[in-house]
């Protein structure tokens, strides 16, 4: 089972597909998936640090989740980024 922190809101679907009048005036967004995988102390470091890099809030990424290896942990954040 998919924990509900990894699944896209509708939203993000949405966002993610411009209407074809829209196509011509705005680039086109794809989603993109980053993933951090470690330690708890380290996947939380990473997180704190691109906030204040000013990448992605704390609050963007989804809780730490066990990967199934002792002591690793992993995170997920999606974005819609612009291709060109």
């Amino acid at each position: 089972m998919i924990p509900t922190s990894f699944l896209p809101n509708s939203e993000d679907s949405k966002a993610a597909i411009p209407s074809q009048a829209d196509s011509q005036t705005l680039p086109f967004r794809e989603p993109l998936k980053h993933l951090l995988i470690g330690s708890s102390k380290a996947v939380t470091s990473t997180i704190h640090y691109l906030q204040v890099i000013g990448y992605a809030d704390v609050g963007d990424w989804s809780q730490l989740l066990p990967t199934g290896n002792a002591g690793e942990f992993m995170s997920i954040l999606s974005r819609n980024i612009v291709v060109q």
